[in-house]
């Protein structure tokens, strides 16, 4: 095999080799990383993560970004959290509302987080904001509207707790099966929603619109393509998701609060660029982001797991982050 080969190899797989290097460098300290636990663990954290990047990458994909992600998070845990509590608890957020179907929240909490991404397409759609803009400005609105919501009268921002066992076991905490084999029920939705994403982005024509559009939006209108409605769709589904996310982060934590969600969208962004997502747009695909979203949680993790400073975690990630952005940028120069 050629020189040539071999860095072309590199080039494309070099993600994957961070992530392998990464989990053989952890094991290498500490065997026991490679456990059937520390594996479920591993996974458990990254579902939710997951979910959020998902949403993120249908953006940067156009070669937009969204920074109104992690408060939508916060929004909807806010939502679905404040109408699924036992009856019996002391400070429940509705004292009079009966047991809801847990469908119900849930769905209410996706449909929150569709409606607030459809207004971020249609301010960049339409408006024609910046997507850095419009979404720092929804970002700041969410935030205000979820702490308003939260400071109901009889709450007045108390954190939301006792949550009913059937929301927390199925979107949060449950598993199938028991012992060190069992599988987290939100590591199944994330994978679920994982594959509903590839055949979005692979199959169908409003993912085909979406790479046309992060590509070269002038060539994607000539073609044809009614870019503004796609772009609506795209903020839209990637709200849903945020929606889904939050439900997750409720039931997993077993609580909310209005500060749920912050930064996430960042810790998003970074998975999907050290992932492939190129930040110029047009490139990205599912494989891809779920390993970005698995390189921090092993770096998260795996560095907690061997007793590495908090600290030192952050300089590694932003170092990690960099050198991706810059590696992109360079295969995007080179191409040109």
């Amino acid at each position: 095999m050629s020189t040539r080969r071999i860095q072309e190899m590199i080039t494309h797989n070099a993600i994957y080799i961070v992530l392998v290097v990464l989990i053989i460098g952890i094991a290498i300290y500490d065997p026991s990383f490679i456990g059937i636990n520390a594996l479920r663990d591993v996974l458990n954290q990254s579902a939710t993560r997951t979910i959020i990047a998902l949403g993120v990458a249908f953006i940067l994909i156009t070669g937009g970004t969204d920074l109104s992600a992690g408060r939508m998070v916060g929004l909807t845990a806010v939502i679905s959290a404040s109408m699924l509590q036992i009856q019996d608890y002391p400070r429940r957020f509705f004292p009079g509302l009966a047991d809801l179907p847990v469908i119900v929240p849930v769905l209410l909490a996706i449909a929150v987080g569709f409606l607030f991404g459809m207004i971020n397409g249609l301010i960049v759609a339409k408006l024609r904001v910046p997507p850095f803009i419009a979404t720092l400005g929804t970002m700041v609105i969410i935030y205000g509207v979820n702490s308003l919501y939260f400071d109901m009268d009889p709450n007045h921002s108390q954190p939301i707790g006792g949550l009913r066992p059937d929301f927390t076991k199925w979107w949060g905490s449950g598993s199938i099966g028991s012992g060190q084999y069992s599988i987290p029920y939100i590591v199944i939705i994330a994978i679920i929603v994982a594959i509903i994403v590839w055949v979005i982005f692979n199959k169908t024509r409003l993912g085909k619109n979406m790479y046309a559009i992060g590509g070269n939006e002038q060539a994607a209108k000539v073609s044809g393509i009614n870019v503004s409605r796609n772009l609506i769709w795209i903020y839209s589904i990637a709200g849903a998701l945020y929606g889904l996310a939050g439900v997750m982060e409720a039931a997993r934590t077993g609580g909310a609060t209005n500060n749920y969600g912050n930064m996430y969208e960042l810790d998003a962004i970074a998975a999907c660029v050290v992932g492939g997502v190129s930040t110029t747009g047009g490139i990205g695909t599912v494989p891809g982001v779920l390993t970005g979203v698995l390189i921090f949680t092993v770096i998260n993790y795996g560095l907690t797991f061997i007793g590495v400073s908090p600290n030192w975690q952050l300089i590694i990630k932003g170092m990690i982050i960099i050198a991706a952005v810059a590696f992109d940028m360079r295969k995007y120069a080179n191409k040109k």
